[in-house]
């Protein structure tokens, strides 16, 4: 029998009292960003309200104690080195867990 296994990651601060994590949502809009220059453009390639996006990046920057999004008004955003450092980061311990995941799904049989 075929099986598959899939398994998201999601960072949080050791602080319980901050809200939202990082995780797959914020992935996508810094993805957005660095292909679009623009938050809201990112956002609405998503179908995700802006005001939502501001919410996740800024939820994200809690956690992970950084600035993911340089804003320049009315000219668009951009990554910082942290958020291009943080995306790369997340887009390999994401692709390591699929690939430990694909490797170990039959053990459960077994």
């Amino acid at each position: 029998m075929d099986l598959t296994a899939k398994a998201r990651v999601v960072v949080r601060s050791t602080d319980a009292s901050l809200p939202g994590a990082f995780g797959l949502g914020c992935v996508q809009l810094l993805e957005g960003v660095a292909q679009l220059g623009s938050l809201n453009r990112a956002a609405k390639q998503l179908g995700m309200a802006y005001s939502k996006a501001w919410r996740l990046v800024n939820e994200a920057e809690g956690h992970l104690g950084c600035k993911l999004i340089l804003r320049d008004g009315a000219r668009g955003s951009s990554l910082t080195d942290d958020g291009e450092r943080v995306l790369v980061g997340y887009r390999k311990l994401q692709q390591e867990v699929d690939d430990l995941l694909a490797r170990r799904v039959h053990d459960l049989l077994g």
